[in-house]
């Protein structure tokens, strides 16, 4: 329809007909954003739409990501990559989508002021970590002394001593799993409850204390105002650490993939086959959401496949 065309229509008060996206990737972390840049180089229409939430931003330093042997901030990370995708002509959007609705074969995505219309939907929405009663917690985060992901940085807690704080039925897994890289863990109950018999040999066998839950937890500070320790205080005692694991669990953000009926596993992350498309057709999800190891190079990795996936489902666009 040509722009007089739609003017035209707009006057009428007939609805100009809306373009169809090949894609609409809802999530600007790495995983929505390396799939939005394989899209647009598989010259497919893509629209990337963010609330600008990614759980990345939280990242302080990591050492874990390939490709970066000194590091690199969630941040900087984030903005590599989207540099990368507006490269390729990608459009990000910020805005949230509250809702995804069937309309014949197609998604139709709709925020508070606008509307997406794509033949495919990749969720790469993440997830929310639970973080502990700790005033200013991202502060504690953002200078590494709070730490929420041990397989991410526990090299970097080597030798500390750790205070890793959650519910009696899975803190000592966590804090067996912190044993590999220091001698001086403590496990913290974040409720009141009793240790399965078995938890308890394995915290004896591995020399881990178990503490009851804390009367408060608070962040203790250097000189120059950086946070540089953890102290958790009991009625009858106080211990200072040098890193706090919270493992309190999170919360997918799975809920648009829900209301379209897409299944979910028993922590409410996104079920997905080898391809990372969901029980719904046309529905895939990359990154933390999905059923699997949350991780950097994981979502990466999702992207990749579910990307060239998509592009191969979608009609072809032979030049």
């Amino acid at each position: 329809m040509a722009a007089q065309d739609v003017s035209a229509a707009a006057k009428s008060g007939e609805q100009a007909p809306r373009k169809v996206l090949d894609c609409l990737v809802i999530g600007a972390g790495p995983a929505g954003l390396t799939a939005a840049t394989y899209l647009a180089r598989f010259n497919r229409s893509v629209v990337v739409v963010s609330a600008g939430a990614s759980r990345a931003h939280y990242i302080p330093v990591s050492h874990n990501c390939p490709g970066f042997p000194f590091g690199i901030s969630g941040t900087e990370l984030l903005t590599k990559l989207t540099d990368q995708a507006l490269q390729f002509g990608v459009e990000i959007v910020d805005a949230r989508v509250h809702r995804i609705s069937r309309e014949k074969s197609r998604f139709i995505a709709h925020a508070d002021r606008e509307q997406w219309t794509a033949a495919m939907i990749l969720l790469a929405t993440g997830i929310v970590d639970r973080l502990p009663p700790v005033r200013r917690v991202e502060k504690g985060i953002a200078d590494a002394v709070v730490r929420i992901c041990a397989v991410c940085d526990g090299y970097e807690a080597r030798n500390d001593r750790i205070a890793v704080y959650g519910p009696p039925a899975t803190v000592i897994d966590h804090a067996s799993f912190l044993r590999t890289y220091s001698q001086r863990v403590t496990a913290v109950l974040s409720e009141p409850g009793e240790l399965t018999p078995a938890n308890r040999m394995l915290a004896l066998k591995l020399d881990v204390a178990v503490r009851p839950p804390p009367a408060t937890i608070k962040l203790v500070k250097g000189d120059d105002g950086k946070v540089v320790a953890c102290q958790i205080d009991w009625p009858d005692r106080s211990e200072t650490f040098d890193s706090l694991y919270p493992v309190l669990g999170a919360d997918a953000k799975a809920g648009l993939a829900t209301a379209l009926g897409a299944r979910v596993d028993g922590d409410g992350e996104l079920i997905v086959d080898a391809k990372l498309q969901t029980s719904v057709d046309k529905l895939y999800a990359a990154g933390d959401v999905v059923s699997s190891l949350n991780q950097i190079s994981v979502a990466v990795g999702h992207a990749a496949i579910a990307a060239t996936a998509i592009h191969h489902r979608l009609e072809s666009n032979a030049l």
